[in-house]
């Protein structure tokens, strides 16, 4: 299941998480965006346990979006005991999201 994330909440959610963290930095608009929805939403469900995953919505959280650099939608930040340790612009095959989530288990 994804969380929303927004810039009340980033914090506490993610950078104090027990458990590495995917983000997906996305807006209503963006076809992109709607592309790799439905894959975070899989990968949310086959890592259950073990990621937390969540979302941002950009426009309506301008310090997440600004903290991080975003200026391309999606954006994914890979996050391990709080730290961002990666980070993927655009959308990528399901494959190329679940070796960085591998990697950081």
């Amino acid at each position: 299941m994804t969380i929303e994330l927004t810039d009340a909440n980033f914090n506490e959610l993610v950078k104090n998480s027990k458990l590495p963290v995917l983000v997906d930095l996305w807006a209503e608009w963006c076809g992109p965006c709607r592309m790799v929805k439905p894959v975070v939403e899989q990968l949310s469900d086959e890592y259950e346990g073990k990621i937390v995953v969540g979302a941002v919505d950009v426009d309506s959280n301008p310090n997440v979006t600004v903290e991080f650099g975003v200026r391309n939608i999606p954006t994914l930040l890979f996050f391990k005991d709080g730290v961002l340790v990666d980070k993927q612009v655009g959308a990528v095959p399901k494959a190329v999201l679940a070796e960085k989530l591998d990697s950081l288990l």
